[in-house]
């Protein structure tokens, strides 16, 4: 009874997701509440376990894609500089580029303008704020990278397509 009400649920949540982002053809799953902007487009064999992309700028997310849950991605935020304090009405819209394979822990803050290479992992908590190069592993806030994934390793388990 447990497994078919978590699949239920995972049902629910993906539908929510395609909904959201406008993604019908691209293979999603979702299993915690998941709310994607219309400017939102997703590769094949993404999983979120809960992730919201806030504000008005594309956002890009590649394939074999798996995030924790209680991830943001944020890619507009309030003009500081604008006509009034402590902003105005305007928006700063910036875009976020995750590239394919690329791994969020939970609780994972991405800001607008950034753009994550491929493979790279976030560590739990992280808020990201500068790009991330490719197979970078990062952490921290502002999130940095400290290590790096085996490269040929990497490139190996790409090659046999061994996806999770």
């Amino acid at each position: 009874m447990k497994k078919l009400v978590k699949e239920l649920k995972s049902l629910f949540f993906t539908f929510l997701a395609k909904r959201s982002s406008g993604n019908f053809n691209t293979s999603i799953r979702a299993n915690g509440y998941t709310r994607l902007s219309k400017q939102t487009r997703v590769g094949n064999n993404v999983h979120f376990n809960g992730l919201i992309v806030y504000g008005k700028g594309e956002c890009f997310i590649g394939s074999n894609f798996h995030s924790g849950y209680g991830c943001k991605i944020i890619t507009s935020y309030h003009n500081h500089m604008g006509e009034a304090i402590p902003y105005d009405n305007t928006l700063i819209v910036k875009n976020v580029i995750i590239e394919d394979n690329v791994w969020l822990g939970i609780n994972v803050i991405i800001l607008g303008g950034v753009k994550i290479g491929e493979g790279a992992i976030i560590q739990a908590g992280s808020v990201v704020v500068n790009d991330i190069e490719p197979l970078g592993i990062a952490g921290g806030h502002p999130a940095k990278v400290f290590s790096c994934r085996d490269k040929e390793k990497y490139y190996s388990l790409k090659k046999e397509r061994k996806f999770f």
